[in-house]
């Protein structure tokens, strides 16, 4: 849309013209003194809706949410000052996602900026905090130029590499009678690669007869999960994920062995393969614990940022470029007859077997959790993982993802952001199943987000696996500081009463037959709902899972 008006308005509903003219429908926050005014615009103009948040980081978190489950730009607006500050971890959980998010800030009266005179919501170099934690952040520095800035961020969260944008606009500013533009937020363009580079790729591609892809977040950005099976299949390749790449392809394909890279039943797997193509994917240390896992020699790597390129492993070939835009130009570099290698797929197919074997084998009881969870939701249905034994296990894992933007986890590693993120997914795709798993450690952090929930009317289940306290930090300790715990151990409220008291649905699961019939009624219901898992009566894990091996 654009405005055609030439009388002035305020800065508050040039805000909201921005907002409308990028597509926004939904923005999540908090309102105050120091951002009252684009409220009042985004309230009387009435086109986008305005989530009445409990708090800054569930506002941060939701606005994450919805923009990982629908690949457009979240919104979240906070007070300036504290308000700000609290929304920090959570804009750190965003940017290290990748997350396009635009945080809006007031910010005081530009007057008295930067002169530490205790005005009210004053905070010393806020600029400075949002910059090391965003991608990038603005200050609006006079009322003439807030539509160029905001545009300006707009276009710099939706430009790939994505990440957050934090945008200070002083009260006066957005207050200040302005004459608006004709807004025309155009979207960024994909970036083509270089032939020649393409071409070096294509050629070390066609040589290789045991091929190993390894896809990230940056493949399903750029929506190129079709390109990449295409291209698996081509070239008879292995495929590999990232944690945020699952579902790129589908976990059920029989070339796809998934999120398993630095499985120990894949030592000897990963060196015997003669290439390497990584698209998308920063090969992060816990994921390659450290950068040691052995990989092949040869490796082709594909990223949106130049920078990336041989950051983690050294790259034989880079390509820099958009992962749909690369994948369609291999693609026809490669074309001809598909290869049909079928010892390379045999060893596959087993590869596969052996991963998911060895991981069930360490679950005990929480096996059969994981196949009726699976066996009731829909396959598009999207599962949401705060930082918990059961998400680090199977859920990062063994269930399985079937198809991109399904599978959405805390990036981050911060427990406690997981419950609201989920609600924003919900809401940007209200008509798929949304699941998240929690901790009971980490659902407390920010519980009061459930009366979002119940207000907003998201039908979100909630897993909350009960175990008394921070279960992953208990076996670390109990493993590697000769059983001595501290400070792990949590005094937990009755979460059934606690889900009644919001108005959410509540059950409680003592035993794993109780687990599918209880998620039934809870998709059913089409409520918001918890379902505690009262993991001191199901029982242990067959082995304890006490975190990555580094971080003991």
């Amino acid at each position: 849309m654009t405005s055609l008006a030439t009388e002035q308005i305020t800065g508050g509903e040039l805000v909201m013209q921005a907002l409308r003219a990028a597509g926004v429908e939904t923005v999540y926050g908090i309102i105050s003194i120091h951002n009252m005014p684009i409220y009042d615009a985004i309230g009387r103009e009435g086109s986008i809706r305005a989530i009445v948040n409990r708090s800054e980081p569930g506002a941060v978190n939701m606005a994450d949410g919805y923009a990982r489950a629908t690949g457009k730009l979240g919104v979240a607006i906070t007070s300036t000052g504290t308000g700000a500050g609290n929304a920090a971890g959570a804009l750190v959980e965003a940017q290290t996602a990748g997350t396009p998010l635009l945080h809006i800030t007031g910010q005081i009266d530009s007057a008295f900026l930067d002169q530490g005179r205790s005005y009210i919501h004053e905070a010393k170099d806020q600029l400075g905090m949002l910059r090391a934690i965003s991608k990038e952040a603005f200050r609006v520095r006079t009322a003439a130029s807030l539509p160029s800035v905001i545009q300006a961020a707009i276009r710099t969260a939706l430009t790939a590499p994505m990440g957050v944008v934090s945008v200070e606009i002083p009260i006066n500013f957005q207050k200040a009678l302005i004459t608006p533009p004709r807004f025309q937020v155009l979207p960024p363009l994909a970036q083509p690669p270089d032939p020649a580079q393409v071409a070096w790729a294509a050629q070390l591609l066609r040589s290789a007869k045991r091929p190993l892809i390894w896809a990230g977040s940056g493949l399903v950005a750029a929506g190129a999960e079709q390109e990449l099976t295409a291209l698996a299949e081509k070239l008879g390749a292995a495929v590999l994920t990232s944690q945020a790449g699952r579902g790129a392809i589908p976990e059920d394909h029989p070339q796809c062995i998934g999120f398993f890279g630095s499985n120990p039943a894949l030592q000897d797997f990963l060196p015997s393969c003669d290439l390497l193509l990584a698209v998308g994917t920063k090969l992060r240390a816990q994921e390659t614990n450290q950068w040691r896992l052995p990989l092949p020699v040869t490796q082709v790597q594909v990223d949106i940022d130049p920078l990336a390129i041989g950051r983690g492993y050294p790259a034989t070939a880079g390509v820099v470029g958009d992962a749909k835009l690369v994948l369609q130009a291999l693609l026809e570099q490669v074309k001809g007859k598909t290869r049909s290698n079928s010892g390379f797929l045999n060893e596959i197919k087993e590869a596969r077997q052996s991963v998911r074997a060895a991981l069930r084998q360490t679950l005990g009881p929480y096996e059969r959790i994981v196949d009726d969870l699976r066996a009731t939701m829909d396959r598009d249905g999207i599962l949401v993982r705060d930082i918990t034994i059961s998400s680090s296990t199977w859920g990062n894992k063994l269930f399985e993802i079937y198809g991109p933007r399904q599978s959405i986890h805390a990036s981050g590693g911060g427990i406690g952001q997981g419950w609201q993120t989920a609600l924003g997914v919900k809401l940007g795709q209200p008509d798929k199943q949304v699941v998240v798993l929690c901790g009971d450690g980490g659902f407390l952090v920010n519980c009061g987000e459930m009366a979002t929930a119940v207000q907003e009317k998201i039908p979100v289940v909630a897993l909350l696996f009960n175990d008394g306290g921070y279960g992953v930090i208990r076996n670390i300790q109990n493993k590697h500081y000769a059983g001595r715990t501290f400070a792990v151990d949590l005094k937990a409220p009755d979460f059934q009463k606690l889900a009644e008291a919001f108005g959410l649905n509540g059950y409680r699961v003592s035993s794993v037959e109780e687990f599918r019939p209880a998620l039934e009624s809870a998709f059913a219901s089409g409520q918001p709902c918890l379902i505690e898992i009262d993991m001191a009566a199901i029982g242990p894990f067959a082995v304890p899972f006490a975190g990555p091996a580094t971080e003991a």
